[in-house]
């Protein structure tokens, strides 16, 4: 074990997969050169390790480096490319959605095209063109892998799985942890499997489902009600397609309510299909409707006192969940 932070971790399942496989490679706008000098980036390091031949820098074109990626695995590559802002995967969303998502079932399964697509999000005071979550959409396309860490260990094995995965995966990567949430991280070749929730906090009275930087928040939020004698219990989901439904399912029916959360828009946010999915499985056992904690509807805005308005807070969710049990 060692105690790294989230960006560091990202950095150690990159630079051990390269290690592992040389078919790994990895490909990004400025990814090989000085921007990615601090030691929290995840790309620090490995040109001068890796050489520009498996580091390569690209030029300013999501739809070219994507492109790059479908083609790469389609000849037995395992390409690992980054965009570099969540809001720029619009550009890249022919070859990732309409060619890498299909490729597998156009081949009537008998091939497979590993790719990992890493994106970062966030809210960084940056502007609506650089923060805007869409995990949602993603997930809504059959034959993508969609995973979003919320620490380092996860991030790790989830990344080390991503790679290797033979099929196309999304990363989702919060900018903010990278340098935020430190962790201990196992050392070596230790994988998180896709599709499998976390219990980040046992709980009895209600069920709240999450991920990324919002699982904190809600950990928090989890501190504030153990003190009014409510006992939340906190699923840190890590892969939302495929989805570990049998967690959320089996939570719900012991405690009776359920809460989801996320940083990204309410309206058709991914919250909405969380709460199809208990009301579908869990209806004869809730004590009271499902609820949704989400951002407005709004573009995400520049200015830090608007981004503490638009993010949802510790005492958003407090105050929520202590409305649902009263």
């Amino acid at each position: 074990m060692s105690v790294q932070s989230t960006g560091q971790a990202i950095g150690s399942a990159l630079a051990l997969a390269m290690e592992m496989d040389k078919n790994v490679f990895l490909a990004g706008e400025g990814i090989g050169t000085s921007i990615h000098v601090s030691p929290h980036l995840p790309a620090n390091g490995l040109l001068e390790r890796f050489g520009p031949d498996r580091v390569r820098d690209t030029p300013v074109s999501e739809a070219g480096i994507a492109g790059l990626a479908v083609g790469a695995s389609c000849m037995g590559l395992k390409p690992v490319i980054e965009v570099m802002f969540f809001p720029f995967v619009t550009l890249a969303s022919d070859m990732i959605v309409n060619h890498a998502a299909k490729l597998r079932y156009l081949s009537g399964g008998l091939s497979s095209f590993p790719l990992t697509v890493r994106i970062k999000t966030g809210i960084f005071s940056a502007g609506c063109q650089h923060s805007h979550y869409l995990e949602a959409w993603l997930t809504h396309t059959p034959g993508l892998k969609v995973v979003y860490p919320s620490n380092p260990a996860d991030a790790k094995g989830l990344m080390l799985s991503a790679i290797f995965d033979p099929d196309p995966v999304i990363f989702i990567e919060e900018m903010p942890l990278y340098w935020s949430i430190h962790g201990e991280t196992p050392d070596g070749d230790v994988r998180v499997t896709l599709g499998q929730a976390h219990i980040a906090r046992a709980g009895s009275d209600v069920t709240l489902a999450t991920y990324g930087g919002a699982v904190h928040v809600a950990l928090k939020a989890a501190e504030v009600l153990a003190d009014k004698g409510i006992s939340m219990e906190v699923i840190d989901l890590r892969s939302l397609s495929p989805l570990d439904t049998a967690t959320v399912v089996s939570s719900v029916c012991k405690t009776g309510r359920f809460v989801s959360l996320h940083d990204a828009a309410r309206f058709c946010g991914f919250g909405a299909e969380l709460v199809a999915l208990v009301s579908e499985s869990c209806f004869a056992e809730l004590k009271a409707p499902p609820r949704r904690i989400a951002a407005p509807d709004i573009p995400v805005p520049f200015t830090p006192p608007q981004e503490k308005f638009y993010k949802p807070s510790v005492d958003t969710v407090a105050q929520t969940i202590r409305q649902l049990v009263s």
